[in-house]
C-alpha cells in the first residue's frame, strides 16, 4: 500500500499539475473500495440524508448523524484524507461554534479535515478553525446557499446556464484569496466555469477542487462514488453518465432472486 495522502502532497500535486481525485462516500464499503482504487481525497457529503435516506434537502442532517457516517468511512479508509461537510448550523453560528463541531468531526468522527459550504461569507470561522489546528476544505461560487447573493440562479443540473460568468471573475478570484489567508488548506469551487475557473486556480497557492459543475481546468474533481457508478434509481431512466451500470445491474439481480425465491428454487451461500 502506498503512503497515507497528506495536505502537503495535495499542494505538491498542484505545483506539479497533477490531478487531484476526490469521491463523495457515506459508508464502509464503499470507502474500502474507493480507497483500494488509490482517491486521494474522500468526502463526507452532507447530501447522505438525501440519497440514504431520503430526506428531502441537506438542511435537515445533524452533526450526530454526520459523526456516525465519519466514523464508518475513517474505518474503511487507510490511504485517502477524509473531510466531512459541516452540517447547517454551526458555521452560522459563529466562530466558536464552528470550532467546537470541528474538534467533534475529528476527534469523534476521525476526519483529517472540515469542509464549510459558503466559507467566504464566514471568513473568521475559517481561520477560528485554522488555528485550532484543523484543515479547513472551503467551499464558494454559486452553491445554493449563495446563488441569490450573487443573482444567478442555481441550477441542481450543472451546465452553461449555472457556471459562474466571467463578469463575477474579479469577486471569485478576490474570495478565493481572502479564504486561502483565512487559512483554508483546500477550496471547493462551485460551478466553476472555464473562464473563471483557470483564473482562480493560478490566483492562489492552494489546490482547488470541483465538485458540482466541476472541469478540467481545476486542480481536480470531486464525485459521488454513487453517482460514478450509476447507483441511483433516478439514473435507471436517465441517459448514461456513469462509469458502470450499477443500478441497472442491482435491479436485474434483486429481481432474478424474487424470481427464484417465488418459483420456490433454492440459491445456495449468501446471507
Amino acid at each position: 500500500m502506498s503512503e497515507p495522502v497528506s495536505i502537503p502532497a495535495l499542494q505538491t500535486m498542484k505545483r506539479a499539475r497533477r490531478k487531484i481525485v476526490g469521491v463523495v462516500a457515506w459508508d464502509y464499503q464503499m470507502a474500502r473500495i474507493v480507497d483500494r482504487a488509490g482517491v486521494d481525497l474522500i468526502s463526507v457529503g452532507d447530501t447522505v440524508g438525501m440519497n440514504l435516506w431520503g430526506q428531502p434537502n441537506p438542511l435537515e442532517i445533524t452533526l450526530d448523524q454526520l459523526l456516525v457516517v465519519c466514523q464508518a468511512v475513517r474505518r474503511g479508509t487507510r490511504r485517502a484524507l477524509v473531510s466531512c461537510d459541516f452540517p447547517f448550523g454551526p458555521l452560522q453560528e459563529g466562530p466558536a461554534e464552528a470550532v467546537r463541531a470541528a474538534i467533534r468531526l475529528v476527534k469523534e468522527g476521525g476526519v483529517d479535515l472540515v469542509k464549510l459550504d459558503g466559507a467566504a461569507d464566514h471568513l473568521d470561522a475559517v481561520t477560528a478553525v485554522h488555528r485550532a489546528g484543523i484543515p479547513v476544505f472551503a467551499q464558494f461560487g454559486i452553491t445554493p446557499q449563495t446563488a441569490l447573493r450573487h443573482g444567478v440562479v442555481y441550477d441542481a443540473t450543472p451546465g452553461a446556464e449555472s457556471e459562474v460568468p466571467p463578469s463575477m471573475l474579479e469577486d471569485m478570484v478576490a474570495e478565493a484569496r481572502a479564504l486561502e489567508a483565512a487559512g483554508a488548506s483546500l477550496l471547493n469551487f462551485t460551478n466553476s466555469g472555464p473562464v473563471v475557473g483557470p483564473a482562480v486556480v493560478d490566483a492562489v497557492s492552494v489546490p482547488v477542487l470541483g465538485g458540482h459543475g466541476g472541469g478540467p481546468w481545476l486542480d481536480g474533481r470531486v464525485r459521488m462514488a454513487h453517482a460514478a457508478i450509476g447507483y441511483a434509481e433516478t439514473q435507471l431512466d436517465a441517459p448514461r453518465d456513469t462509469y458502470a451500470d450499477v443500478a441497472r445491474i442491482t435491479l436485474d439481480a434483486i429481481t432474478a432472486y424474487a424470481g427464484d425465491v417465488r418459483a420456490g428454487r433454492h440459491i445456495r451461500g449468501g446471507r
